[in-house]
């Protein structure tokens, strides 16, 4: 099964970093966090790798050529204003009746052998997983009379879920594709038509969309903190 991985885009909320470098190389630990990315499936046997590129692609070219890895990895220039409907769309002839999608700056620990499962057992195009909504915020706990009782640091909301990426499609969801934005038209369209399903997580995930961010997973790596890694978990 081959996973693609949406890497063109201009990265343009961890602007100045990213107006030289693609955000998927942008490093945590010593390695391109698309790299991290790769890892994530590698480690639970996947190793066929799509990456669609556009904005300074030439970056993410020059750091393949010539690196060896134990997986395969194929470099699709999708253009450099693309969105992210395009990018897949436009790597659909590289791909089997099934595969997964996934985000160039996202951290999860998800096991995918259980996404997949649930995926073919609901039997609907396309497969979402969900994580829930942490809070970039400190929240403040009160009693019924406006009483502080306690200060909680940037919690997890539970009774709210997003998209966290990694997405189990099947190849005939192209039939149902009316737009170039996944998550603004494709997705949505999904819904409406009962063709689309969450598999909830109630794991970690990270996105690197920041600078903030970067620096958050980079001190999480000098620790040993990294909670998306099969090692780091069965060490545990």
């Amino acid at each position: 099964m081959k996973v693609v991985i949406l890497a063109g885009g201009k990265g343009t909320r961890a602007y100045p970093y990213t107006q030289t470098t693609p955000k998927a190389m942008m490093p945590i630990g010593g390695q391109p966090i698309i790299m991290h990315v790769m890892q994530i499936f590698v480690e639970q046997g996947y190793r066929d790798f799509v990456l669609s590129l556009g904005w300074r692609k030439e970056v993410i070219f020059d750091y393949f050529d010539g690196l060896k890895l134990s997986w395969n990895v194929e470099l699709i220039d999708t253009g450099a204003e693309t969105d992210t409907g395009g990018r897949i769309e436009k790597c659909k002839h590289l791909l089997g009746e099934t595969f997964i999608a996934t985000y160039a700056d996202g951290l999860c620990d998800v096991p995918l052998d259980k996404l997949v499962e649930f995926h073919r057992r609901q039997g609907g195009l396309a497969t979402v997983t969900s994580t829930p909504l942490r809070s970039q915020y400190g929240t403040v706990v009160t009693d019924d009379d406006g009483r502080i009782t306690d200060f909680a640091e940037k919690p997890i909301l539970r009774e709210h879920w997003i998209n966290s990426g990694f997405i189990v499609f099947d190849k005939a969801v192209f039939k149902h594709w009316p737009g170039t934005n996944l998550e603004q038209h494709i997705l949505p369209q999904l819904a409406r038509e009962n063709r689309i399903f969450a598999y909830k997580h109630d794991g970690f995930f990270k996105s690197m969309d920041t600078h903030k961010d970067q620096l958050e997973l980079e001190q999480m790596c000098q620790v040993g903190n990294m909670p998306w890694k099969t090692s780091t978990r069965l060490a545990a």
